[in-house]
């Protein structure tokens, strides 16, 4: 009797030691919708590789670095970098783990995707609500031969706070000094178009794109792949025409120098060179030097290293772009020795 509770007992300890190690490997992260999808691939091939789990919420940079800051996640997400001053007076470090790209989805009907071309200053005064028709003159004689319509524009924008629209509107207020002074760059900004209508995250500012007909709105370029939205061509500041892909994001990223940018904030908008993509950014994570579950943070770091090493492949399939190695392995060097595990 005294045997056979002694042996329960110990398998009862085994078990629950088990669980509790499983728990342990466990970590969450929250924050922007722009890296969501894959940041879900890689946390699925992660834990096939690994049996351990990642369980990322899209709920936006700003929800992200509230998250982290109330250290209710082991790291936060965000497409547009906190200033380095503010890393460190929260005892933090940021560093970059994908690039992509954001991109103007639209409907209308007859009009496939990348038939359309826009430059910066057009796309400003449509989602400052000065262009309200899509065959207005300043877009029709951008695209002689494109059959548009007599229709209205319907502004499809994010509600939430977002990474996404803080590069958008970088980008919109950095080719227009109208919109600069109307509307601003931010994470959540006053839009003035009177047909505007706010979604969401990617997937709420996608639906309203969807079921309007004559809206206009941005995502981040694989959740308009995935769902087959089609996207506009953009002019570049070499003042070429390109259309959104993993190429056009990488050239955008070439010339960066991740080292000298304190908090490694650096903006990859309007950069120059013929293949560039002018809406090009960047998604950070967030993490304490200090953490209060050192072994999560410890978890956290290792999936991140992983997908350094292994998720290049995947990133691709998605048309994000990999961190370049010089970068990942200033990462590893210089900021992650900074958390102390």
């Amino acid at each position: 009797m005294n045997l056979n509770f002694s042996k329960t007992f110990v398998a009862a300890v085994v078990a629950a030691a088990a669980a509790s190690s499983a728990f342990a490997q466990d970590v969450t992260g929250a924050g922007a919708s722009f890296p969501a999808p894959i940041y879900a691939k890689w946390a699925e091939a992660y834990k096939a590789a690994t049996g351990k789990t990642v369980n990322y919420q899209s709920i936006g940079s700003s929800g992200g670095i509230k998250q982290i800051k109330a250290k209710t996640v082991d790291f936060g997400a965000t497409d547009d970098p906190m200033a380095a001053a503010d890393v460190n007076a929260d005892g933090m470090v940021q560093f970059p783990a994908i690039i992509g790209g954001v991109v103007p989805i639209y409907n209308l009907e007859g009009i496939p995707s990348m038939s359309l071309k826009l430059t910066g200053e057009v796309l400003a005064d449509i989602f400052m609500g000065k262009i309200t028709k899509w065959n207005d003159a300043k877009i029709t004689g951008l695209n002689p031969g494109v059959n548009l319509p007599d229709q209205v524009i319907t502004v499809s924008h994010r509600a939430d706070g977002s990474g996404t629209t803080a590069t958008f509107t970088g980008y919109l207020s950095e080719v227009s000094s109208d919109f600069e002074k109307a509307v601003g760059a931010g994470k959540a900004v006053k839009w003035p178009a009177d047909t505007s209508v706010g979604g969401k995250g990617n997937a709420g500012v996608a639906a309203n794109v969807q079921k309007i007909k004559g809206a206009i709105g941005y995502v981040e370029y694989a959740y308009a792949k995935s769902n087959k939205m089609p996207v506009i061509m953009l002019r570049n500041k070499d003042g070429k025409y390109v259309k959104p892909d993993s190429d056009t994001f990488a050239a955008a990223a070439a010339g960066a120098d991740w080292s000298k940018a304190p908090a490694m904030a650096l903006s990859l908008n309007n950069q120059p060179g013929a293949m560039s993509w002018p809406i090009t950014t960047a998604s950070f994570i967030l993490m304490y030097k200090q953490p209060t579950d050192a072994t999560k943070s410890k978890e956290s770091l290792a999936f991140f290293d992983w997908a350094f090493k292994s998720g290049g492949k995947l990133a691709d399939e998605l048309d994000y772009v990999a961190m370049p190695s010089v970068a990942t392995d200033y990462i590893r060097k210089s900021v992650w020795t900074q958390i102390k595990n």
